[in-house]
């Protein structure tokens, strides 16, 4: 009799374990997101540019669907005006005509279902990045690789940085954002750690050089977007809204961003 009892007992635990939660999740109207960046490498025209249109999708749906038909287009306070041409339907629209010029003001238009968009920006500078250091057997675990890439923060001026430290390799991309309010005119490092680091790795460490609000939108985004900043079952992170906004229809406001940045790449292989 005992042994029925206990097959019947794991016969029950093993069926708990099997259960399945449905999540209920509501669809929302799709909202139109913008990734404009328009990025000026250092030592390069910086003429070709492009701007991505999607749209907002259910949290379980496998792929993310394109804008496309819309009309893009930025302007300077120099009365150019940059057309970006769409793609084969993709809403990847392309400019190769663009003029970068530092602290330059960009306005960005976008007409897109009878609804324009519109977001200003200042093309903001940064410095390049002097050399990175890297130690082995980094991190809480000590099985990570750390590097870090200093520069020297310009006297006297606010600077906010946006880094991204790109492993060639394995596609990982990280990204950080820095302010001087304690470095002011100091040489500084941004800083990543990785696990699964090996010789002859290939790194680009991307420095761009960001505005105060952008910088505050990323800070919070990423705060967010931290896969160690809680739990599965946490309140619902609030909608974050970009510089970007509906002429036509404020209710009916746009996510992302645009942004006009000034960029500095270091190539680093690991040793």
């Amino acid at each position: 009799m005992q042994k029925i009892i206990y097959v019947v007992l794991i016969s029950l635990l093993f069926t708990a374990c099997e259960d399945v939660i449905q999540v209920d999740l509501k669809s929302s109207k799709p909202k139109l997101v913008i990734d404009a960046s328009l990025n000026w490498f250092k030592d390069t025209p910086g003429n070709i540019q492009l701007i991505q249109l999607t749209l907002s999708t259910d949290y379980f749906n496998t792929s993310i669907p394109a804008a496309t038909g819309a009309t893009v287009t930025v302007t300077d306070l120099n009365n150019n005006t940059f057309n970006f041409v769409e793609e084969d339907n993709t809403g990847i629209y392309r400019n190769q005509s663009f003029i970068p010029v530092i602290n330059g003001t960009y306005n960005l238009n976008i007409t897109y279902n009878n609804e324009v968009y519109e977001a200003s920006e200042i093309l903001t500078s940064v410095v390049p990045i002097e050399f990175v250091e890297q130690k082995d057997n980094g991190g809480f675990s000590g099985n990570e690789t750390e590097l870090k890439a200093y520069y020297n923060d310009p006297k006297n001026i606010k600077n906010y940085y946006l880094f991204e430290f790109i492993n060639t390799g394995s596609k990982k991309v990280s990204l950080e954002v820095y302010d001087d309010k304690f470095t002011d005119g100091n040489q500084i490092f941004a800083f990543h750690s990785e696990e699964d680091v090996f010789a002859g790795d290939e790194f680009f460490i991307q420095n761009f050089g960001i505005s105060n609000r952008y910088y505050e939108f990323m800070n919070i985004l990423l705060q967010q977007s931290d896969d160690e900043s809680g739990d599965p079952f946490q309140a619902q992170p609030a909608t974050i809204r970009g510089n970007c906004i509906n002429k036509t229809n404020p209710d009916n406001y746009p996510l992302g961003y645009f942004r006009a940045s000034e960029v500095a790449v270091y190539r680093y292989i690991i040793n």
